[in-house]
C-alpha cells in the first residue's frame, strides 16, 4: 500500500502567541506532554513495522512540535526507515538545528512558517540559511496579513533563490484584485490559497490515498471531515479506503484542497507535496488557479 499520512496528536501548546491562533502561548499539561510522547511513539512503532508498505508522512501538530525532543527523534527515525518515503513537519523553527546532523535528509523536509513580531528577522532567516547550508529541504512561508505584506518582500529578498516562499490567505480575510496582484507577486501560486476551493461531490485523494490520524489512531479522510474510517492500529481502516468525493462544501486549507483531483496541485507540487515545494522548473502560470 502507498499512503499519505497526516499526523496529528494530542500537543495543542505553542511558544509563541499569534493574535489569530487559538492555540498561542497555551501551556500543555504534563500528564497530556505524557500522553503525547507515547501518543507519537506508538505512531512510529507502527510505522517501522509497516515494512511493506510505503508512507509517507505530515506532522501537522496544533502547536509546536519541534521544540519537544520526540518529535526531533521521532523525525530522524522515520528519515532512516526504507519503507517511508517522506517526513515533515509544519513548525515555526523557533528550536534548535543541530538535531538535523542525524536525519536522512533525501528523507526529511521542513514546512516553516516566519510569524513577524514573534521572532527577531535575523534569527529566523539565520536558521532557514542554516538549512539551505545543511541540504534540508524546506519551504517557507508566511500568513497573507495586509501587515505581513513587507515582512514577506524582505523575506522573498533575502532567501536562497530556490527556496519556494508561500503565502497562505489570512482566515476571513476579502482580497480586493490589487492586493491579490500585490502578494501573487510574492508567491506566485497565491492564487489558489486567495479563495475557497469548492469542493463538494468533486474527487478527493483523502480517504483513498491520504488519511488524517491522531493520537487515538483514529483514522479519517482528513482533519477536516469528522467521520471515522477505522482505526489504524486494528487495521479496521484499510477496509474503508477508496474513492469517494467530498462531503464539504469548500475546502480553504492547502494540506486539504491540496489532495483535490480537480486541481493540478500534485502536478505543481512533484515530489514535494507534504512540504509544499514546487517542482523545478518555472512555476505554474496562476491565471486560471481562483477557485470560482
Amino acid at each position: 500500500m502507498d499512503l499519505t499520512i497526516l499526523y496529528r496528536g494530542p500537543l495543542a501548546s505553542c511558544d509563541y502567541d499569534c493574535p489569530y491562533c487559538p492555540f498561542a502561548k497555551r501551556r500543555d499539561s504534563p500528564d497530556l506532554l505524557r500522553a503525547d510522547r507515547a501518543a507519537l511513539e506508538r505512531f512510529t512503532s507502527w510505522v517501522a513495522a509497516a515494512a511493506d508498505d510505503r508512507l509517507s508522512v505530515l506532522f501537522t501538530p496544533w502547536g509546536e512540535g519541534l521544540v519537544r525532543s520526540w518529535y526531533r527523534r521521532a523525525l530522524v527515525d522515520l528519515s532512516h526507515r526504507p519503507n517511508v518515503a517522506r517526513v515533515a513537519i509544519q513548525t515555526n523553527l523557533s528550536c534548535r538545528t543541530d538535531w538535523l546532523a542525524g536525519a536522512d535528509l533525501d528523507t526529511l523536509a521542513l514546512w516553516c512558517t516566519y510569524h513577524p513580531g514573534q521572532t527577531p528577522y535575523e534569527r529566523f532567516l539565520a536558521k532557514v540559511h542554516d538549512l539551505a547550508e545543511r541540504g534540508v529541504r524546506h519551504s517557507v512561508g508566511i500568513v497573507g496579513l495586509p501587515e505581513n505584506l513587507p515582512h514577506a518582500r524582505r523575506l522573498r529578498a533575502d532567501l536562497p533563490a530556490h527556496v519556494y516562499l508561500w503565502v497562505n490567505a489570512a482566515e476571513g480575510h476579502r482580497y480586493t484584485d490589487v492586493e491579490a496582484d500585490l502578494w501573487t507577486a510574492v508567491d506566485p501560486l497565491f492564487p489558489y490559497s486567495r479563495h475557497p476551493h469548492r469542493s463538494a461531490g468533486l474527487p478527493c485523494r483523502t480517504g483513498r490515498s491520504v488519511v488524517s490520524v491522531d493520537g487515538e489512531g483514529t483514522v479519517r479522510r482528513c482533519h477536516f471531515v469528522r467521520a471515522e474510517l477505522g482505526n489504524l492500529y486494528d487495521g479496521s481502516y484499510r477496509a474503508a479506503l477508496g474513492p469517494r468525493p467530498c462531503p464539504l462544501s469548500v475546502c480553504d486549507c492547502h494540506i486539504g484542497y491540496v489532495h483535490l483531483e480537480t486541481l493540478p496541485l500534485y502536478d505543481v507540487f512533484a515530489g514535494g507535496v507534504l512540504e509544499r515545494i514546487p517542482a523545478p522548473g518555472p512555476l505554474l502560470t496562476v491565471g486560471t488557479a481562483r477557485a470560482d
